[in-house]
C-alpha cells in the first residue's frame, strides 16, 4: 500500500455517495474507487450467507485494483459482515456505524436517540450495543425503513409517497422523545429535507458520513498514508 494508492468504497447502490461526498470534503486530494452494487439493490432485505458473499466479492475485486483502504459505505454491511470482515484483511476497513454511534452519543441532549435503517442493521442491534457500550444510559429506539432505499434508488425524493413513508416510520420515535435521529443507512441522507421538515428544528440529525471520513485521515495519518 502506498500513499498514493485509491481509496475503496461500496455500498448496494448510489447511497454510497453520501459517503463519497464527504470524502471529496475532507480528503480533496484523494483517489477512490466506487462500487455501487445495483445488481443486489437493496441490501436490507437479503440473508446474511448472500451478504458475505457480496461483501467477500466486493472486497477482493477493490484489493485487486489495489486500494490502501475500504470503506463499507453501507449501514447494512457495517453492521452484518465488517465485524468478520475486517478481521482477515490487513488494510484498513472502516464502517458508517461506530463513527454514526459517537456523533450520535455526543450529540443528543436528553440521551434518546433514534436510529432509521435497514432491517438487516434494526435486527443486528449493531448501533444499540455500539451506543451502550458508549453510555449504557443511553436509550435507543431503532425503525427498520424498508420503503426508502427504493424511493432513493428510484429518484423519488419528495412529493406525498416520501411524506408518508416519513411519517409512518419516524411518527413512532418521536413518541418516544428522541431528540436525536441517525440516519442509519447511506441513502437516507438524500430524504434529509422531508425528514427534517417532518421532524422539526428540536431533533437533530446526524449522516455518520462525515465522522467515518475523518476517522479514515486519522488512521491514514498514523500509518503515513495521506495523500496530502
Amino acid at each position: 500500500m502506498g500513499k498514493y494508492d485509491p481509496i475503496g468504497v461500496f455500498d448496494s447502490g448510489v447511497g454510497g455517495l453520501t459517503v463519497v461526498k464527504s470524502l471529496i470534503e475532507i480528503l480533496p486530494h484523494e483517489n477512490f474507487i466506487y462500487f455501487g452494487d445495483t445488481a443486489h439493490v437493496p441490501y436490507g432485505n437479503k440473508t446474511t450467507e448472500q451478504l458475505f458473499s457480496y461483501a467477500y466479492n466486493i472486497t477482493d475485486f477493490l484489493i485487486a485494483n489495489k486500494v490502501k483502504a475500504i470503506i463499507v459505505a453501507c449501514g447494512t454491511h457495517s453492521s452484518v459482515t465488517l465485524p468478520k470482515l475486517s478481521g482477515e484483511y490487513s488494510l484498513p476497513m472502516l464502517g458508517v456505524v461506530k463513527p454514526g454511534a459517537w456523533a450520535a452519543s455526543n450529540i443528543t441532549r436528553n440521551g434518546k436517540i433514534g436510529i432509521v435503517a435497514t432491517k438487516a442493521t434494526v435486527n443486528s442491534q449493531a448501533y444499540n450495543k455500539e451506543i451502550e457500550n458508549i453510555n449504557s444510559d443511553y436509550e435507543v429506539f431503532a425503525m427498520a425503513c424498508p420503503k426508502f432505499v427504493p424511493l432513493v434508488e428510484s429518484g423519488v425524493l419528495e412529493g406525498d409517497e416520501v411524506r408518508q413513508a416519513v411519517a409512518e416510520y419516524i411518527g413512532p420515535l418521536l413518541t418516544k422523545g428522541i431528540d436525536t435521529l441517525v440516519l442509519g443507512c447511506t441513502h437516507y441522507p438524500f430524504l434529509s429535507p422531508a425528514i427534517n421538515e417532518y421532524v422539526g428544528n428540536d431533533i437533530t440529525l446526524v449522516d455518520p458520513s462525515y465522522a467515518t471520513i475523518v476517522e479514515l485521515k486519522n488512521i491514514l495519518a498514523e500509518m503515513d498514508l495521506l495523500n496530502d
